[in-house]
């Protein structure tokens, strides 16, 4: 008999491998004949994509902006991609993936399986910028997944909203995992020793959004107070217009202040040499990968209340949850584990367990497996 053939679509070629990687193992392993499209394709992430076993597929997407040219013509590339490789069934994840592949799905009457993986700047309402392109956003998601067989949520907030707007109705069948999972071998627990030079991390895009600033003012305030204690920062530079300045990223760099990475590769050999990870993002995350990881590897966390962010904290017990945008909420927590260590291992630990019981990748990868099989039948 035929192997099905699942189409995933992605926003950029490296998300494929960094988050769905694990993923496009289980399907092949379940039976499925995998592509794997996104745009401009760098030979390493093709060949990483051969080299599992699935097909990549490169289409022309405009990830940020709006050009209704542009856009129109990812639709009819997608339709192209979908008939001629003969697709059962397609997987799209992130905003421009889902709305422009479940267009082009539903017009070649292929099922879909939409992945809310957050709703991030445009649904944040913050500015006037915002408040427009949500309002954009929510027609197109509107007209887009309609019909889709599955949407999939990574939080209860973000399908609430999708309700309160009118996006979905009631009837529509949706279903949840808890982010993109992690694995558990490859981010594995390392358990923290108390020791008077404790260190933090935070790993993100370095935006405004994702609370970089707000974080480099803590540094500033905790180590004039603490000066063993480390404050690592790891992320590349932003092309957005809520970049934080490389400027003042170096200098306090090289004041100490602040211990500045760049981009980096392996975070699992850095969230092993850290104690705490830090994310204090008001970005409207679905659930961040970094906190899931961090967990695994048996760091407490510290974030915010927010939507997606609160996922990865049971409060008290691996980690504390913090006020959106309040520098004295975010130092607070930071403060408690300076001048309590032996706190670190027992949250750690904690983080660990949280992980195993509930962000494991193969739990979440059998739960969309079942999915799609569910759906094909």
């Amino acid at each position: 008999m035929q192997k099905k053939r699942i189409l995933l679509i992605a926003s950029y070629d490296g998300s494929l491998i960094r988050f769905r990687g694990d993923f496009i193992k289980s399907l092949i392993a379940n039976g499925f004949d995998v592509f794997a499209a996104a745009p401009s394709f760098t030979e390493k992430y093709s060949q990483q994509i051969k080299d599992m076993g699935a097909t990549p597929i490169e289409f022309n997407l405009q990830r940020t902006g709006l050009n209704p040219y542009k856009d129109f013509k990812s639709i009819q590339e997608l339709k192209s991609v979908i008939r001629d490789n003969k697709i059962d069934l397609v997987f799209p994840y992130t905003v421009k993936p889902v709305i422009y592949g479940s267009m082009a799905a539903n017009m070649c009457k292929v099922p879909v399986i939409s992945l809310i993986t957050g709703l991030g700047y445009a649904f944040t309402g913050l500015t006037t910028k915002a408040r427009i392109l949500q309002r954009f956003n929510e027609t197109l998601y509107k007209l887009s997944i309609r019909k889709n067989k599955v949407i999939v949520f990574q939080n209860e907030d973000d399908y609430q909203l999708f309700l309160d707007r009118k996006i979905i109705s009631k009837k529509q069948k949706v279903d949840f995992v808890s982010g993109s999972g992690v694995n558990l071998d490859k981010f594995s627990f390392k358990e923290k020793n108390a020791s008077d030079k404790v260190s933090f991390l935070l790993v993100a895009r370095l935006i405004e959004e994702k609370g970089i600033a707000l974080y480099m003012k803590a540094a500033e305030i905790l180590k004039a107070k603490y000066p063993k204690a480390e404050f690592h920062l790891i992320g590349s530079a932003e092309t957005s217009p809520s970049a934080i300045s490389e400027d003042e990223i170096n200098r306090l760099h090289k004041e100490g202040t602040i211990v500045f990475h760049g981009k980096q590769y392996n975070i699992e050999e850095h969230l092993h040499n850290r104690d705490v990870f830090v994310l204090p993002s008001y970005y409207r995350e679905g659930l961040p990968r970094t906190t899931l990881e961090a967990c695994a590897c048996g760091n407490p966390i510290i974030t915010t209340d927010s939507v997606g962010c609160r996922e990865a904290v049971k409060e008290g017990e691996n980690g504390f949850l913090i006020e959106p945008r309040n520098l004295d909420a975010l130092v607070k927590p930071m403060e408690y584990f300076i001048t309590n260590p032996e706190k670190i291992k027992e949250m750690g630990i904690n983080s660990r367990k949280y992980a195993e019981e509930r962000f494991d990748v193969d739990i979440i990868n059998k739960e969309l497996n079942d999915l799609i099989k569910e759906v094909l039948s």
